[in-house]
């Protein structure tokens, strides 16, 4: 099977899986609220991040972060399908900042298991901020002709 089939057909089962196995070794004394990721890359890899908590809320990392952190540290690539659990093993969404984080890596398309359902991304972020959203926002404006005209 080649990578291209198997970020086709997600075996959302085993990613299931791994995000238990992730969320099993979160570190959340304060909360108690553990959580597991777990996606497949355009290549066929699969990557998983668990929730990191800290004394200092605001530097708490969610197991999204630590997801992105294993996809760049493997290689890079892009996200097809994605899985993210609670301490139950059911699904739990990810909040917005993590799906802004998820959509940098995304592929086009990825798919996300929701507690709804598969959702793509999207649909789970719609109108998102991109690097083209940048490009855009770093381009000089231009000078309406009305305004020269009056000077």
């Amino acid at each position: 099977m080649s990578a291209a089939q198997r970020a086709a057909a997600p075996d959302w089962e085993r990613l299931r899986l791994l995000a238990i196995e992730a969320m099993e070794r979160a570190y959340a004394p304060y909360s108690r609220f553990k959580v597991g990721a777990a996606a497949l890359v355009d290549d066929g890899r699969l990557v998983s991040g668990c929730n990191v908590e800290n004394a200092g809320y605001g530097v708490t990392l969610c197991a999204e972060c630590g997801l992105v952190s294993e996809l760049v540290r493997t290689g890079g690539g892009r996200l097809t399908a994605f899985a993210c659990v609670d301490a139950r093993g059911e699904p739990c969404a990810p909040c917005g900042r993590c799906r802004q984080l998820l959509s940098e890596h995304a592929a086009p398309g990825m798919e996300l298991a929701m507690p709804g359902g598969i959702m793509t991304i999207d649909e789970v972020l719609p109108e998102r901020f991109t690097r083209d959203s940048l490009s855009a926002a770093q381009r000089p404006a231009p000078t309406p002709a009305h305004q020269e005209a009056r000077t």
